[in-house]
């Protein structure tokens, strides 16, 4: 499916934590991924790419395979290699591919950032890479216990990384519409002074044992 660009400006402006709270899936990605610089954001089809550990061939193989409106998602083993740096973000963007998401290292991240390619990995390493195995793009693969498969839509902020099922899709932004609206009403009344305990009705949770001195 395209993501209209109305709906990447607003899944954005939704943000991830409301994107996953709303979907009632475990969508999120680890939290050991991060941006690669500051400020990095991203909205994109997922291209599912599997990489050997410190070998970044398949990833060349993934910027060919993707386009436009597209995201690379690679299993990079989680290991601390350069996996990705500018040449390749200069390559992506030429392609139209929105941003990169790795289980790996990247490096470049101050060219990067130029750029204005988002980067969100688990490490930052200029450690080389070699180039032998073409690994797989397209397949799904599994990130620290998360399925990504061709076509999910990921959304990437300061706050994490959420990977939402194509055929879900329409209902989480739906969903997370209707909570952003209910959240800026408790917003409204916290702002008048109520407490969080009465806007989200916890007291009948129970009451804390209190220093009786105070």
């Amino acid at each position: 499916m395209s993501i209209p660009d109305q709906d990447t400006q607003e899944l954005l402006t939704l943000g991830t934590a409301t994107l996953y709270e709303a979907s009632g899936l475990d969508c999120f990605l680890d939290a050991a991924f991060r941006p690669a610089w500051d400020g990095a954001q991203v909205v994109g089809r997922a291209v599912p790419v599997s990489a050997q550990i410190g070998d970044n061939l398949a990833l060349h193989h993934g910027i060919e395979a993707a386009g436009p409106g597209d995201v690379l998602v690679v299993d990079g083993g989680g290991a601390p290699f350069g996996y990705w740096g500018e040449v390749m973000g200069v390559a992506a963007q030429a392609r139209g591919i929105r941003g990169l998401v790795i289980d790996g290292g990247v490096r470049d991240t101050q060219q990067l950032a130029a750029l204005g390619f988002p980067v969100f990995s688990t490490a930052i390493s200029i450690r080389g890479t070699i180039k032998q195995w073409p690994g797989t793009v397209g397949l799904a693969i599994t990130l620290r216990g998360r399925v990504v498969r061709r076509g999910d839509i990921v959304v990437a902020d300061r706050d994490g990384i959420v990977v939402l099922p194509a055929a879900e899709y329409d209902r989480i932004h739906d969903a997370s519409r209707s909570r952003a609206e209910k959240e800026e009403s408790f917003m409204d009344r916290l702002r008048s002074g109520e407490t969080t305990l009465d806007v989200y009705d916890f007291r009948p949770l129970g009451s804390p044992i209190r220093d009786p001195a105070r």
